[in-house]
């Protein structure tokens, strides 16, 4: 099964599918919190999404609130921080957990992939990225302190975005 096949709920609790919410296109997908000296990796997240949104691309921004309780709002809460202080407009889904017993179906199969020195497994913390191709192959894995600005995440994600033939 692919990892696009995989159900997750929408931030509003709606049912989907990953693929359902990535469109089937290629995307980055970030585990996210509110309260987190990354946090302000939202800003250049959304000028991620918004300049290749064009080309069939898609920053999906997944809340956890596993490392030490950064993501502790609601629904509600997480949507009207994140519009409000960050102007996101990029899909985000349901809270869930990255690592251990809980850890999200999704997640049990981005750890698998290795980030550029080679080691894959748990989340190490908010704002790990992992660029998902239009087929559901996790193509690149970027840890929480490479900004989503860095020329390795950009490069990337537009080279994915342009051979997805948009």
């Amino acid at each position: 099964m692919s990892i696009l096949d995989e159900p997750i709920n929408r931030l509003d609790g709606t049912p989907a599918t990953l693929g359902e919410i990535t469109g089937g296109k290629p995307a980055l997908l970030v585990n996210v919190a509110s309260k987190c000296g990354l946090t302000p990796q939202y800003a250049g997240l959304e000028a991620l999404h918004e300049e290749l949104a064009g080309s069939g691309f898609t920053v999906v921004g997944l809340p956890c609130n596993q490392f030490l309780g950064q993501e502790p709002g609601t629904a509600e809460e997480i949507e009207q921080f994140c519009s409000s202080t960050y102007g996101v407009t990029f899909p985000m889904t349901e809270k869930i957990e990255v690592n251990g017993a809980g850890r999200h179906p999704v997640y049990e199969q981005l750890v698998r992939t290795p980030d550029e020195e080679g080691e894959a497994g748990d989340v190490q913390w908010n704002f790990e990225k992992f660029l998902v191709d239009g087929s559901g192959h996790v193509v690149a894995r970027f840890r929480p302190g490479v900004e989503p600005d860095d020329p390795r995440v950009r490069d990337a994600a537009r080279a994915l975005a342009s051979s997805a033939g948009a």
